[in-house]
């Protein structure tokens, strides 16, 4: 990690495929609601809308690569975010349960509802939790400990 790029793009990698390998464990895996295919597919459809359904592996792929791009643009945020608001730099635990927590809200109250104006209504339920939970430990956690990796390195 000696440059901040690589820094970032260590921890965009790390939280995309933790990410999505709990994505695919639990929703496909464990409560066999979907396959992993499909949960790809779905992320694909945010730009080739059903389209991405009929796509089969081709637009998995197209999925997984724009996972991948959006885990490290959340990477990227909290690195300039880092050294600008001190309280990141205090607790990387806390600060990862908080990041984990803004990357739930800005994916599901402004993301999802901008790129498919009709989702279904979200519950405070057990599906809610642990969608937010998955955010918190695969993509706020990671990131948070590798920044602060990073700058205590550089520091």
């Amino acid at each position: 990690m000696k440059s901040k790029g690589g820094a970032v793009f260590l921890s965009g990698l790390i939280a995309g495929t933790l990410d999505i390998v709990a994505a695919i464990t639990v929703y496909s895996i464990i409560l066999n609601k979907t396959t992993g295919i499909k949960i790809l597919q779905s992320i694909a459809s945010g730009i080739f809308k059903k389209e991405a359904y009929t796509g089969g592996s081709s637009m998995a792929l197209i999925g997984l690569l724009l996972h991948y791009f959006i885990a490290f643009t959340f990477a990227w945020f909290y690195f300039i975010l880092y050294p600008r608001l001190s309280f990141l730099k205090k607790n990387a635990l806390l600060s990862g349960i908080v990041y984990g927590i803004f990357v739930w809200i800005i994916m599901n109250l402004i993301v999802l509802p901008i790129v498919f104006p009709v989702l279904p209504q979200k519950h405070f339920d057990f599906p809610l939790m642990l969608s937010i939970l998955i955010l918190i430990v695969c993509i706020g956690i990671p990131i948070s400990f590798i920044t602060k990796k990073y700058y205590s390195i550089k520091e």
